[in-house]
This record gives structure tokens, C-alpha cells and sequence, in this order.
């Protein structure tokens, strides 16, 4: 083929994608943004809020990310453990594994889903187990008004040991996950599990001086040694989520302790978005706002890069 012939067919397969890409504007569609560099995000949920699933993938493709991680929410069930109810979807109306796992195999190229029971119905593990024998690469979210070291728990921490895929927990004071600060006594015992912290008791606990667990959202300057600060520093199988209102939240409160922060758990951080926008843009995506705030906060490009891939790359072992 003559240089002349081949510059020639590259016009006019270059012209042919600006028309489909403009046909596409005029009718209102948008084209997924192409991420520069990978991203994995490690906490999304189908129906969220009764977000589509066309809206679900539009809302991470813009946000640049290349795998996302599905929660799925446990069984509806009427019990203590839900919350009589209340916390059924996750108190999101967030779907179960069925479809999450149904989402995921229609775009294997960009997500992944995990398995969840509510921990003390009756087949809790057999269902858990059923899933991660599919490919789930986690358990969880696991989000449930029941003792962190009940025993209906400790039978997922070995579920988790067993399939060596790590837990998602959900830590808010007297409503999921009760009796946070015993958690350490779990991570001694399953030292092979890998935890993940997330939520507002999770990410208020970064403070030493957090003094009332009842405010979810502490604001103002951060003073390391904070609960979940040393859990981070001294258990190698505890690592962060930051996702959510309360992961932003944690590092906007005091940007100079938020740097510090990511750089000192550069390994044990991983991001995540559990937002309900549809956008996938800031000012209104918290997604989109945590993925620049890491950018902001990790002026070492190599540490951005733990936080926002390789750290969530190496724990599910994509």
C-alpha cells in the first residue's frame, strides 16, 4: 500500500468518528471518556437510589474509572440484624448478588462483583459461598446491626480466609457493625483476612481526638493517632476505603493531615465512589470529587497511582 493511499484511508476513518461523534451529540448521548490511566473502583452499587444500570455505567465511564467493584446488599429480611427492615438494600435500595452478578458478566471488561448475605439468616454462608465460587472477588458490603466479633460474623471472616478474598465493613456507631472499637481483637484473630474499613465511624476515627462518636461528619484539623489510624498502622491486613461522603469528608476537613495521611498509608488505601450521582462530574459526583482530591493530596505520582489502582489491583487480585 503507497504512503499516499494509507494517509488517505486513515482521513477518512478519522472523519467517519468525528461524524458518529458529533450524530451522537445532536441526539444527547455521551461518549465514554477514555481514562488516560487505569482506575479501579472498589465500591459501587446497582440501583442505588434507584439509579438505572445505563445510568450506573455512564456514571463511571465519566469518571474515568476501568473496573468497578459491585456490592450487592443482602436479602430483604425483617430482623434485628436489618435494622427490622430499614437497612434492607443496604438503606439504599441497592440490589443483592443476582444482579450484580448478572451486571457484571454483561460488561466483564469493566466490572467485577462481590457476594453478600445478611449474616445471621439461615444459608448465610451457603449463599455467600454459592457467589464466590462464581468470581466474586469480595465479601460484603457488609452492612449490619450485629457485633463485629458475633460468631454469625466470624463464620464470613473464615469464609473470607477460605477463598482468600478480602471483607468490606461498614462502620457506623450503634447502627452497623456494633463495637468498632474491639475490631482490633478480629483482625489479631484472622490475621490471613483482609479487612476494609469503611463509613463514617471508620473515617471519624482517623482524629485522636474524636471524642463523640454520635457526629458522623467531624469537622475541622485533623490530630493523628486517631483509632483507625493506628489500626492502619499496626495490623497488615486492615486497609481503607475511601469512598462515600465520609472518605471525602476526611481528607477536605484538614488537607494538611489528609496529605500526610495518604502518604504515610499509601499501601493500605484504596479508592472507591459509593455515590448516587448520575453525572459522573464534580461539582456534584463524590466520586469524581475523591478521585481529585488523591489527585490533589499525592504530589508523588507513584503514590496517586496506589491509592487510585495498584493497591486495589493487588488486594482482589485483578
Amino acid at each position: 500500500m503507497s504512503k499516499q493511499n494509507f494517509s488517505r484511508r486513515k482521513f477518512i476513518a478519522g472523519s467517519g468518528l468525528l461524524l458518529i461523534e458529533a450524530s451522537l451529540r445532536l441526539k444527547g448521548a455521551t461518549l465514554p471518556k477514555m481514562a488516560d490511566e487505569p482506575i479501579i473502583d472498589a465500591h459501587q452499587h446497582v440501583h442505588y437510589l434507584s439509579r438505572t444500570n445505563e445510568q450506573l455505567l455512564a456514571h463511571q465511564r465519566a469518571m474515568g474509572v476501568t473496573t468497578t467493584i459491585l456490592q450487592p446488599a443482602g436479602s430483604p429480611a425483617n430482623r434485628a440484624s436489618t435494622l427490622f427492615g430499614f437497612g434492607n438494600g443496604l438503606q439504599a435500595e441497592a440490589w443483592g448478588n443476582k444482579e450484580c452478578y448478572a451486571f457484571a458478566k454483561q460488561y466483564p471488561k469493566e466490572f467485577l462483583f462481590g457476594s453478600n448475605e445478611v449474616p445471621d439468616l439461615p444459608g448465610a454462608v451457603g449463599e455467600i459461598e454459592k457467589y464466590l465460587k462464581m468470581g466474586a472477588v469480595v465479601i460484603g458490603e457488609s452492612k449490619f446491626g450485629i457485633e463485629c466479633d458475633a460468631p454469625e460474623m466470624q463464620r464470613l471472616y473464615r469464609l473470607a480466609q477460605e477463598y482468600n478474598v478480602p471483607i468490606m465493613m461498614h462502620w457506623q456507631y450503634k447502627k452497623y457493625n456494633y463495637g468498632f472499637k474491639k475490631f482490633h481483637k478480629m483482625l489479631e484473630k484472622y490475621p490471613r483476612v483482609n479487612f476494609i474499613g469503611h463509613s463514617m465511624t471508620w473515617w471519624a476515627n482517623i482524629d485522636k481526638n474524636n471524642n463523640d462518636p454520635t457526629i458522623m461528619y467531624p469537622k475541622g484539623p485533623v490530630t493523628p493517632g486517631g483509632y483507625t489510624d493506628r489500626l492502619l498502622s499496626d495490623y497488615p491486613n486492615v486497609f481503607g476505603d475511601l469512598s462515600a461522603g465520609s472518605g471525602l469528608n476526611a481528607f477536605t476537613r484538614d488537607e494538611a493531615h489528609g496529605k500526610e495521611f495518604m502518604k504515610k498509608h499509601q499501601d493500605k488505601l484504596i479508592f472507591g465512589s459509593d455515590c448516587t450521582d448520575t453525572s459522573g462530574h464534580s461539582p456534584t459526583c463524590i466520586g469524581a470529587n475523591m478521585i481529585a482530591e488523591i489527585r490533589k493530596l499525592c504530589t508523588d505520582k507513584k503514590v496517586e497511582r496506589k491509592l487510585l489502582y495498584e493497591n486495589a489491583k493487588k488486594l482482589f487480585r485483578i
